[in-house]
């Protein structure tokens, strides 16, 4: 008998050490948020009513990065020293993750873009260079949908619209985490649990093995470890739906803006150009190779080089 105890003990320990996190590894280490380049500073705005973090710098012309999933702000920062010298970059957190106010609603992209374009005005900005990736992309959009007049150019960075068709069903059908993370209580099933969910995640996607630094993991699941931000984030798949149902509309009227369409060559290139020909009139491609969807940290070089020819 108490050897049988004293096994189920040993067991338990096992499991304990097992299902540890990394989150909870980063927590016991007590890793602190990233900082941007010198050249950068952290902000709050209060916009839209909910509060958005966000770090700018630099000089000249306005540029808004909108990020996606499984990245927050930080996935820009290789970029942020070449961008600042030649425009003034706002790379924000979205509503749901890191320092931004995690609502019980607002997920769907037209009013995450409505954050994003009063932050816009608050700084001043009534014409902006704009790119997104990711969810990003989705925010982008309804963001050039909305307010067309006050976009110069637009970049979409390897990924989907939802309701633009026949892309979307295609992409939906064998991306199980759409359904999974737009459930009601995903986001409660993984708090706690956003080291080991992302360190998960991040390879499905991806090309290049390990593109992260460890500073980069670190931030990001720091981002996700924040209370409610697993919530917030999954709240972003669980709008789809009616995202589908406000591009169906927003689609009507093509965007008029010169449009980069930077899909990665093992996801979004095969489609993303003739996609985006659905919602614009003036696209250009770019194809981003030998990389999975987590385009800038596999292919920096690439990404970056794609970017200022597009957007100088």
């Amino acid at each position: 008998m108490k050897k049988t105890a004293k096994c189920l003990m040993v067991l338990t320990a096992i499991y304990l050490l097992m299902t540890m996190t990394a989150d909870k590894v980063l927590a016991a280490t007590t890793v602190k948020a990233a900082n941007p380049p010198a050249n950068f500073k952290h902000q709050y705005a209060t916009v839209n009513g909910v509060k958005i973090h966000y770090v700018i710098g630099g000089k000249g012309a306005p540029l808004l990065l909108v990020h996606g999933f499984g990245q927050n702000w930080y996935m820009w920062n290789r970029l942020l020293p070449e961008l600042s010298k030649h425009f003034t970059v706002i790379a924000p957190d979205l509503r749901g993750v890191g320092e931004s106010s995690k609502p019980a609603g607002g997920y769907d992209k037209k009013t995450m873009a409505k954050d994003m374009h009063e932050l816009m005005k608050k700084l001043g900005y009534s014409s902006i260079n704009l790119a997104g990736h990711d969810i990003g992309l989705m925010v982008a959009y309804a963001y050039a949908a909305q307010f067309p007049g006050e976009v110069k150019k637009l970049a979409l960075m390897d990924a989907l619209l939802p309701g633009v068709e026949p892309v979307w069903s295609q992409v939906k059908a064998g991306a199980w985490w759409f359904g999974f993370f737009g459930m009601p209580n995903s986001g409660e099933i993984v708090s706690g649990k956003a080291g080991l969910f992302l360190t998960s995640f991040w390879p499905l996607v991806g090309y290049v093995k390990n593109p992260f630094t460890v500073a980069e993991k670190n931030e990001f699941i720091r981002a996700y470890s924040v209370t409610g931000a697993t919530t917030g984030a999954f709240h972003w798949f669980g709008a789809f739906p009616q995202d589908a149902k406000d591009n169906v509309e927003l689609m009507k009227t093509k965007l008029p803006m010169p449009l980069l369409a930077m899909g990665s060559q093992h996801f979004a290139a095969p489609f993303l150009a003739s996609h985006s020909k659905l919602v614009a009139t003036n696209v250009k491609e770019s194809i981003i190779k030998d990389s999975g969807h987590w385009i800038v940290q596999e292919q920096t070089a690439q990404t970056l080089k794609g970017l200022l020819d597009f957007f100088k």
